[in-house]
This record gives C-alpha cells, sequence and structure tokens, in this order.
C-alpha cells in the first residue's frame, strides 16, 4: 500500500477483535476517506480501557495488503496496537485514528473502562484528530447499517476543521432504524455509575469462581444534554473527550482545605 502526497492515512482498530462486525462496517467507511491500516488483536479485549502489555512481548502480524489497507492482528491491547502503529508500522502519523464500531454504548462513565474509547483517546495525545464510534446494541446480530451516514458526518466535519489538539470524540449511535435516528447532539457525560454484581459459581472440578454481570444506573435521567438521554431518545450523542481527568471545579476548594494562597 502506498501513499500518495495528499493522500489521507487513516488508523483503524477496536476492541471488539479483528473480526468484529463493527470494524468491518467502519473499515469501509474508512476507505471513502483515504488509505487505511487496521490494527486489532485476533479476539476482544473489551474493557481494557487504557491498559498496556508490559511483562510479556507484543506479537504483530501483517495479515492482508491492497492498493487500499493493510491489516495487522496484535496480541495486545487496543492502546498497544495504537502505541505499535504510531512508534513502528508507519511511516508517518495518520491523519486520523478510528476506533470501532463497538456492540454497546460507551456513555457516561463506560468511556472510563472502554477499549475503543481509549484508543482514540490514545491517537488524541499524538496530536492526532481521533474518534470512538460505538452502537448502543450488545447483540451479535446488531445492524451497523444505520451508522454509515453518521460516521461519515461526522468525518466529513473533521475533513473541514480540525480538532483542538489533546481532544478526541466519543460518538454514540442509537440501536433503531436509519429513519427512526433524529439527528446528532453535542453532549456532556452522563453522571452515573455501574453496580457490580458478582455471580459465584463452580466449575468442574468444584472450585470457586466469579462471573461479572451489573446494571449501569444514570443519577440525571431527566438531563437533555447529556449523552444518556441523547441516545435513549434516539439522537447521536458526541462527547468531546480528553486524558485530563482533572476535577477542575474543585482546585479552589481544595487549596483551602490545605491552606494554600
Amino acid at each position: 500500500m502506498k501513499i500518495e502526497n495528499g493522500e489521507r492515512l487513516i488508523l483503524l482498530t477496536n476492541d471488539d477483535g479483528l473480526y468484529a462486525r463493527g470494524l468491518k462496517t467502519l473499515l469501509e467507511v474508512m476507505e471513502e476517506f483515504g488509505k487505511v491500516v487496521v490494527i486489532s488483536t485476533i479476539e476482544s479485549r473489551s474493557g481494557m480501557s487504557q491498559a498496556l502489555t508490559v511483562k510479556m512481548p507484543i506479537r504483530v502480524k501483517l495479515l492482508e495488503e491492497t492498493e487500499k489497507r493493510r491489516v495487522y492482528a496484535c496480541s495486545g491491547t487496543p492502546t498497544d496496537g495504537v502505541k505499535i502503529a504510531m512508534n513502528q508500522l508507519l511511516d508517518r502519523f495518520p491523519d486520523w485514528v478510528v476506533s470501532g464500531i463497538n456492540h454497546g454504548a460507551n456513555a457516561s462513565v463506560s468511556v472510563v473502562y472502554s477499549g475503543t474509547m481509549a484508543a482514540a483517546i490514545e491517537g488524541s495525545l499524538y496530536g492526532v484528530d481521533s474518534v470512538g464510534f460505538s452502537l448502543n446494541d450488545f447483540s451479535s446480530e446488531a445492524d451497523f447499517g444505520p451508522a454509515k451516514d453518521i460516521i461519515r458526518q461526522v468525518m466529513s466535519s473533521l475533513v473541514k476543521e480540525k480538532l483542538p489538539k489533546g481532544i478526541c470524540l466519543n460518538v454514540n449511535i442509537p440501536s433503531c432504524k436509519e429513519n427512526e435516528i433524529k439527528g446528532i447532539r453535542v453532549c456532556r457525560q452522563a453522571k452515573g455509575n455501574w453496580r457490580e454484581e458478582f455471580d459465584k459459581r463452580k466449575d468442574p472440578m468444584g472450585k470457586t469462581y466469579y462471573w461479572l454481570t451489573g446494571v449501569f444506573r444514570n443519577h440525571e435521567p431527566e438531563a437533555k444534554d447529556t449523552d444518556e438521554w441523547a441516545i435513549v431518545n434516539k439522537y447521536v450523542s458526541v462527547v468531546p473527550v480528553s486524558a485530563d481527568m482533572t476535577a477542575h471545579g474543585y482546585i479552589t476548594d481544595l487549596k483551602k482545605r490545605f491552606h494554600e494562597e
């Protein structure tokens, strides 16, 4: 795959694995915008957040190369994949890092746990315009078709104007028919949390193990400026995200606690 002068280079990844239907759908759309390098794990790495592989070697294998794409399998996490691509696999930084399409929404506090969004955040740390896409449907038969036009709209906006340095986009698409999507809403992250429940079980050898389940609790279900409200009401939510986790609103009060002038 040769990148001509002026041609856009796109790094594509996900956390659902190399053969996930969401990744295939996103690849189809991204090839409309430029040449694509795909790096993904063979199996799912959901919930890995910004995890890095530090105690074992990372393996990367080139699986496919055509005029329009290059596809790598990576043994590490989504963040590993972005770092390796930036440092070893690409001749230059990509124009975009695009992650997804995730099975299931990454709204509210889920952004903290998401491998999909971790890859987008990692891209933004390199100063590259980055976007994570998710569909609010966990079904293996989820219909990613309606997401295509939304992806085109979001990425076309980046063609016209770049994002500020250090900011990426978290895009969540409702699970409904294309003609039922009401539009795109720029939102903030909803306040909520997962209430974890661990199902205690016995394996065939009689040893105890635990299976994580849980329920998401939205602490502000009526707030119309949040991503959770948008998705429930059939809007696409777009939230600007950065790696800065400072609680800026509490800095002044915290200074008073420690008697700082």
